[in-house]
């Protein structure tokens, strides 16, 4: 009387590695390609929340657009003042390229020809936010840019777009 041998054979277990090896070479670049669409998508939407926030803050003090992204946050549950108006999140005011990116990327804010104070609160006649991927090709592809026109724009390289750069469709 033979005994049958239990499990499976060596070369079983070679050709379930190399389908799930297969299997994997296949996923893993379009999850990358998934990860990437989702931070760009992060990314305009950030700047759609800048570009709100600087409205917002224009309205309820009166200067016009904000001086920085600090400008416009503020710790959470405390009182809105012109300097920390509260309206955007610490986290996303942070995400400069001094700190840590929020979704992969860096925003840089630049305030320009400054107004007279009004109430001790100075602000800018016009402003331009930059949002660019933290590595390129890996947490984005695209660079976006926007002004006080509220056009968002971008660049398909990641570097820092303009106001001559394509406007998103």
């Amino acid at each position: 009387m033979t005994k049958k041998q239990k499990g499976f054979s060596l070369i079983e277990l070679l050709i379930v590695v190399a389908i799930i090896l297969i299997i994997a070479a296949i996923a893993i670049p379009n999850l990358l390609r998934a990860r990437m669409a989702a931070n760009e998508a992060s990314a305009v939407g950030s700047i759609r929340t800048f570009n709100t926030s600087a409205v917002t803050y224009s309205s309820s003090w009166g200067v016009q657009f904000p001086g920085s992204l600090a400008a416009m946050a503020g710790a959470p549950g405390g009182v809105a003042v012109c300097g920390a108006a509260i309206l955007i999140d610490p986290v996303l005011a942070a995400a400069t390229a001094a700190a840590t990116a929020k979704s992969g990327y860096f925003f840089t804010y630049v305030g320009a020809t400054a107004t007279p104070a009004v109430g001790g609160c100075t602000g800018f006649q016009t402003y331009t936010i930059v949002g660019q991927p933290a590595t390129i090709g890996q947490s984005g592809q695209r660079g976006f840019y926007s002004d006080q026109s509220g056009v968002i724009r971008y660049t398909t390289d990641g570097s820092a777009p303009t106001v001559a750069s394509p406007p998103l469709q």
